[in-house]
């Protein structure tokens, strides 16, 4: 695949995640509002894409800024409200705060070279993505078992970064190593990112992949059919707590019954070591017409009361090891990356 979001033409070129499967579309995202509205739309989406988005934001805000007065202060209140758009993947503030360094190293030259400087950053964030993307692939399919059957959940792939993925990077690099693996796709309720896409994604490269409801993963596991689970992160705590879509943390739960191992994918910029255990990670909580809506209809009783959390937390305890681009890390291992 080619990028799934890159700086071309003086704005955003990102691929529409809402049209797929049925259509492969990239649009242009040429102000901060419009960015804004893209990551909370989950028009971009997965924390690494979601991080690129954001550097890119910082980029359109300067331009739209770099001609008015107190260009830098305007411009530092555009990343706080670029940063709001959603508040579980820390990537966004991760790549948002290098594009502060860049305007804090730059403070003293004009708008329009500290405009350059953002665009020359964001461009590098973006290709050093996909490099580290293919350090995580190798790194995690040196731990993959012949023949495996891989249980992912979501979408960690190409689309959910610039390119490659971290937990289908896993996949994509073990395939290479060994094409009798085979792969299992959750559903992943209420917006069917690995039916949509992680699926999409798959087929498009001839990998063997069997989707199945989210609610199916102990019953293969039971059968010997999953062995392996691997999934991405969109926030990562010091102590290895894992924040991920929805339901991971029932595949993780599921996974230490049967003695399977359970892995995360990610890269370093997911890890946050401001924050002690999951039980600091903010889930966003979203809109409940997502669970209650189906095809423009409604699948319950009006009055029903819906509660839509985004994502769950994956214990650190359930997790065998945290695949990075440095290598492969115990939960409790982390601080060793920022040493």
């Amino acid at each position: 695949m080619d990028k799934t979001i890159e700086w071309k033409d003086d704005c955003s070129l990102m691929v529409d995640q809402t049209l797929i499967p049925f259509e492969y579309k990239k649009i242009k995202i040429k102000t901060s509002k419009e960015m804004y509205n893209a990551i909370k739309t989950m028009i971009v989406r997965g924390a690494p894409a979601i991080g690129i988005a954001g550097a890119h934001g910082m980029c359109l805000a300067a331009k739209e800024l770099y001609e008015e007065n107190n260009f830098i202060k305007k411009l530092l209140e555009k990343a706080q409200y670029l940063n709001s758009a959603r508040p579980t993947a820390v990537n966004l503030s991760w790549a948002i705060n290098e594009q502060k360094k860049v305007i804090e190293n730059n403070k003293n030259e004009t708008p329009k070279k500290i405009l350059n400087a953002l665009i020359e950053n964001a461009i590098r964030l973006e290709n050093e993505d996909i490099l580290i993307n293919k350090k995580i692939g190798d790194f995690g399919a040196s731990v993959v078992p012949l023949g495996a059957g891989i249980l992912t959940h979501c979408n960690a792939g190409a689309l959910a970064t610039v390119g490659y993925g971290t937990a289908l990077g896993v996949i994509r690099s073990a395939y290479k190593k060994d094409s009798s693996i085979s792969v299992f796709a959750d559903e992943t309720r209420p917006r069917q990112q690995g039916a949509r896409i992680t699926t999409f994604e798959l087929v498009r490269d001839n990998i063997p992949v069997t989707l199945i409801t989210d609610g199916m993963c102990s019953y293969f596991m039971k059968k010997g059919m999953i062995n392996f689970v691997v999934t991405g992160a969109d926030r990562i705590a010091a102590n290895g707590d894992s924040a991920n879509k929805i339901g991971t943390s029932t595949i993780a739960i599921a996974a230490s019954y049967y003695n399977i191992p359970f892995y995360i994918a990610a890269p370093k910029s997911t890890i946050d070591m401001s924050i002690k255990s999951g039980n600091d990670i903010v889930i966003e909580l979203r809109d409940e017409n997502e669970v209650k809506i189906i095809n423009g209809k409604s699948v319950c009783a009006e009055g029903t009361k819906v509660i839509n959390p985004a994502f769950d937390i994956t214990d650190s305890g359930l997790i065998k090891g945290i695949i990075t681009e440095y290598g492969i890390f115990k939960p409790n291992e982390l601080q060793k990356i920022f040493s």
